[in-house]
């Protein structure tokens, strides 16, 4: 098994209630900037216990930097096109003491388009440093030019991006969300969620990364608190049961997230996809589905900043059947 100029520890410990293989590997090659096939940092067995960080680099630095990439791509051994890749997000814990955001003329929800011109005076270019308190678990901003002067808010950790290499020669910068996942920036990928993915080549090739401390739905100004986390993933395997775009499933929900533009077309993809799911795999009659999901399903908007948009559907676990 070769591997690229990497630091990997394998030490397969016990831990308590994880039975499975658990892997640390802490990545020292630069990140991948763009989901793609490529050769792997690494190999796991389906149900491996990985336990990382996300990359860090002067991005996150006070003065700001290069983007460092994602952690990836990691090869599944045994994934087909046949099959799912799940990945569930057992732990998910900030490792750094400050966090920058932006709001930016030229990258955001409410900014003016770059390509047209228009006579609205251009939205800021600031760069704003929140403060981590990865023990309380709180981030804090000062606001000097507001009356409230500061404010302190409970953090809730996520996963920006996780991957597969999407389908034949295709590569996409790590700013794209899609069919493989991607830069869903989704708050709710997140501990205690999993994430299923399509797969398109042998071997699936995760990736994962862009942790924010904190992000609002939809991601208006372009950022959420931008850091570093330790992360800790099952990722494993379903057989035979081949999906076509990401799916997420938490205590409460199952759900599906659709990326396009418009967002319509997001909602559209992610709504039918929720239903096909429930047909499927939960024996639901499809018109029926369509009627049960449009009064007792949710939805957010994931981001409406990334080249597409991302609305994540959610039906309630509750009104599955036993």
């Amino acid at each position: 098994m070769k591997i690229i100029q990497t630091l990997l520890l394998l030490l397969f410990i016990p831990l308590a209630g994880w039975a499975q293989d658990t892997i640390r590997f802490i990545q020292t090659t630069p990140g991948s900037q763009a989901f793609r096939v490529r050769e792997p940092v690494l190999r796991v067995k389906p149900g491996t216990v990985l336990i990382s960080k996300t990359l860090m680099g002067g991005y996150y630095t006070e003065a700001g930097g290069a983007w460092p990439g994602e952690v990836g791509p990691i090869y599944v051994e045994g994934a087909t096109t046949k099959d799912q890749i799940v990945v569930k997000i057992l732990k998910l814990t900030p490792n750094h003491d400050f966090a920058p955001a932006r709001v930016n003329p030229n990258f955001g929800g409410l900014q003016t388009d770059v390509r047209v011109r228009l006579l609205n005076p251009p939205i800021a270019d600031e760069r704003f440093l929140w403060r981590i308190d990865p023990t309380r678990k709180f981030g804090k901003l000062d606001l000097p030019k507001s009356r409230l002067k500061n404010i302190e808010v409970p953090l809730a950790p996520m996963l920006g991006r996780v991957a597969v290499a999407p389908r034949g020669e295709e590569a996409f910068g790590g700013l794209w969300p899609g069919d493989f996942g991607g830069n869903m920036d989704a708050p709710e990928v997140r501990e205690g969620a999993t994430v299923y993915l399509p797969v398109f080549h042998e071997g699936a090739y995760v990736y994962f990364g862009d942790a924010h401390a904190l992000q609002g739905h939809g991601e208006i100004a372009g950022t959420g608190l931008e850091t570093t986390v330790d992360v800790v993933l099952q990722i494993d395997l379903i057989k035979n049961n081949a999906i076509r775009w990401p799916r997420i499933e938490d205590r409460e929900f199952i759900m599906v997230a659709g990326s396009a533009r418009p967002l319509i077309d997001a909602f559209r993809l992610a709504h039918v996809e929720l239903i096909e799911w429930l047909e499927k795999d939960y024996g639901f009659d499809r018109w029926e589905a369509y009627q049960v999901l449009s009064q007792v399903g949710s939805s957010t908007v994931a981001n409406i900043v990334d080249p597409l948009y991302t609305v994540v559907a959610k039906f309630p676990k509750r009104y599955l059947p036993k």
